[in-house]
Parts: C-alpha cells; structure tokens; sequence
C-alpha cells in the first residue's frame, strides 16, 4: 500500500466505542473484483467510517472511497466527515483512480484550505501526478503537473514531513524532463536540422543546470557548433564542458572533435555561455 505510512494512517484511525443504530443496516446490491455496490440508508457516523476503514484495509478500495464519501453526505458537520474527505481521495489513489483523487483533494482544500491535513493533501495531489509520469518518448504534462505541484508542497509546508520527500521528487521530475529536451534535441542532430537542436540543448543548460543531463548537453552544443561552424560557441562549450566535467567521457569527446578542426576549448566572453553561469 504505497502510502500507508507516509500518510501516518493513525491519524484516521476508526472511531470508537463502535455504535450501530437498530434499522441502519447496510444493503449490497452487487459486488465485482472484491468491491461491492451498496446504497446506503442513514447511519451513525462511527458504523459508516470504521466500515470505510475496514473496506480500506481489506483493499476494496471503490467501496471504501464510497463509504468515505457517505460520512461526508449523512455527517457533513463532524470533525470525521473532514477526514473521510481525504481518505475518500487517498482510497481514489490506491485503486488507480487518480482523476477522481484529484477532484477530491481540490475540493477539500477549497473548503479548508487552513486544516490540519491540507499539507497532506497537496502532497497526495503531486503524487497523483507523479505516478502518472511517462517515459521521455512521451508527452510530459503529467511531469510538469507533478513538478508544479511537488513545488508547491515545499514551498507552502518546507518544514513538513512531506516537504522533504516533495524536494527529492522535485530533483527527479526536473531530470525527467531534461531528458525530454535532450531527447529531442538529439532527433534534430540527428535530422542535421542544428538550430533546432541547439535550442532544446540551450533549454537544459538554462532551465535544468542541476540535473544529469548538462555534461551531455555541453557536448552536443560543442557538437552543434561545430557543425554550423560557429567555433567560438563550440570552443566555449567544450572549456565549460572540461572545466566543471573535466573526467567525462563527454569532455573527452567534445575535446576531440575540436581536435579535428585544430581548435582547443576556449573561454569566449561574449558567449552566451558566459552570462548564464560563473562557470569559472
């Protein structure tokens, strides 16, 4: 259960004594892959929200996102109805669901923006987008949805538990979408088309300078250059390159290709490389 204990499931604990009302019964009307369709009829707030607990931890996570629901609808002005709002969205995302999760934790945080729970909630919400993250081949939305919003996490709550977690997901999601850049810029080398590659290699120099992917970078823009014939610009890439790479298999091949042409790396000054970093 991917969350359980970063939620810190005890803080929805079920209610106690346990009371159940004589004629609030509850009716299944069918039941498909261990969750069943039920109505409900009027229920004390402890019946319904240790059933959803229980149908949550028996993963018949549909039922308990229900149930949760019904806390909500028949107790709307109990301390627990403001808790099964977050657990009928935390029961939405382990089943899968996470449009319907989504939807869920905007709600409650429109409602009380200022609970308890709201750092959790936003934290459940980039998760939501964070598991949806596809491979570089693909459209990145979902990445930039999941950075956006694991960025908000550390910035509304940088000392909460999850803050921490939000910052290293941050530091994947912004390689993840480096890699998308260097991807495409790669397809442009490789299609000779050089401006165009230069642009998405430009993008991860500019926009992801911590990330895995600016030693490669470096060396394509050497590359680039070179092709273009704009030797200052590659000669500079490569003296970047070296100087803050200088063991890589990159530099090495960067310092090579200029060797072809008879040119040495080069710190130009009026590079653009020059501007954007202290590289120095």
């Amino acid at each position: 259960m991917r969350l359980l204990n970063s939620i810190g499931i005890g803080a929805f604990r079920r209610l106690r004594p346990l009371c159940l009302v004589a004629g609030a019964a509850l009716l299944a009307l069918g039941a498909c892959g261990g969750d069943t369709e039920v109505v409900y009829e009027d229920r004390e707030v402890e019946d319904l929200y240790n059933s959803a607990m229980d149908s949550l931890e028996a993963s018949n996570y549909t039922t308990a996102s229900r149930l949760f629901d019904e806390v909500d609808r028949q107790h709307p002005y109990s301390v627990w109805a403001t808790k099964a709002q977050v657990m009928s969205a935390y029961a939405h995302y382990l089943n899968d669901n996470y449009d319907e999760a989504i939807i869920a934790i905007d709600g409650f945080l429109e409602l009380h923006p200022g609970n308890s729970d709201a750092p959790y909630a936003y934290y459940l919400k980039a998760i939501c987008y964070y598991e949806q993250i596809s491979d570089v081949g693909r459209d990145q939305k979902m990445t930039e949805l999941a950075m956006q919003s694991l960025e908000e996490v550390a910035r509304r709550y940088p000392s909460a538990k999850y803050a921490r977690d939000a910052r290293l997901k941050i530091d994947l999601t912004r390689d993840h979408l480096a890699g998308k850049e260097m991807s495409i810029g790669r397809f442009y080398l490789q299609q000779h088309e050089y401006l165009a590659a230069i642009n998405r290699f430009r993008a991860v120099i500019e926009n992801y300078q911590t990330t895995t992917h600016v030693p490669e970078a470096l060396h394509r823009l050497t590359e680039s250059y070179l092709a273009l014939g704009i030797s200052d610009e590659a000669q500079m890439s490569a003296a970047v390159l070296g100087h803050n790479y200088p063991g890589s298999q990159w530099y090495q091949d960067s310092y090579a290709l200029l060797q072809r042409r008879n040119l040495e790396p080069e710190e130009k000054e009026g590079s653009w490389l020059a501007g954007l970093w202290n590289w120095f």
